[in-house]
């Protein structure tokens, strides 16, 4: 299933123009990197994708048809722009199960995703002694969940230790191989630059680049800033 934008803006109020007629791809098999310094527009972009403010114009689409039209997202889409809005009190087991339980999905797949992301050890302590690396981590559990083709992650190696951060990338390198389109932002290219196949580069909301990344290595650029 393939990402697509196409002449996306996205303003807020008046004078305030966080996209700018923006158009990318990212295709199924592939790591796509979705980079630029903060402010960018990166997270904007991303929640024009999965309908959470609505684009001024333009259209972002998966798989040709808009977030809000998919019949079951958490089965098409699995989507992670923070790590937060857990209960700080609940385990990360019990919160699966609940996202779980209200999606239908089997019990089963709750312990599969947690040894996924590498918290079966610690799947029954609250979430609100875990460390933003171990949150990260459980954010891309509940994105799991419903065995998505496509994968939206916002900074996903945000707060993760050097183990994690090769974790991830072995992580998003399986998910890749097993033909699920993945789109993951940053705004350092050498973060992602072991992972990615493919980049696209953005600053004050418009299109940079967007091509292969032995292309942009190629010319010199080792990251965006």
């Amino acid at each position: 299933m393939s990402i697509v934008v196409e002449h996306l803006n996205k303003s807020f109020g008046s004078g305030v123009t966080a996209v700018r007629d923006l158009s990318f791809a990212a295709a199924p098999g592939k790591v796509t990197g979705f980079l630029g310094p903060n402010g960018a527009g990166k997270t904007t972009t991303l929640r024009c994708l999965l309908g959470l403010v609505a684009p001024t114009s333009g259209t972002a689409t998966i798989d040709g048809v808009r977030y809000q039209e998919i019949s079951n997202p958490i089965n098409v889409v699995g989507a992670s722009l923070e790590a937060s809005g857990f209960h700080p009190a609940r385990t990360a087991r019990n919160h699966l199960r609940m996202i779980a339980t209200a999606a239908q999905i089997s019990g089963t797949r709750v312990d599969a995703v947690l040894d996924t992301v590498g918290l079966t050890a610690a799947a029954d302590r609250k979430v609100g002694g875990y460390s933003l690396g171990m949150r990260q981590r459980l954010a891309l559990g509940v994105a799991l969940l419903g065995d998505p083709k496509v994968l939206i992650l916002d900074e996903p190696a945000n707060g993760l230790d050097p183990e994690g951060i090769s974790w991830l990338r072995s992580f998003l390198r399986d998910q890749a191989a097993a033909g699920v389109s993945v789109l993951v932002s940053s705004h350092v290219l050498s973060e992602v630059q072991q992972t990615v196949d493919d980049v696209i580069i953005i600053r004050s909301g418009s299109l940079v680049y967007q091509g292969s990344l032995h292309s942009l290595t190629e010319d010199g650029l080792p990251e965006v800033t």
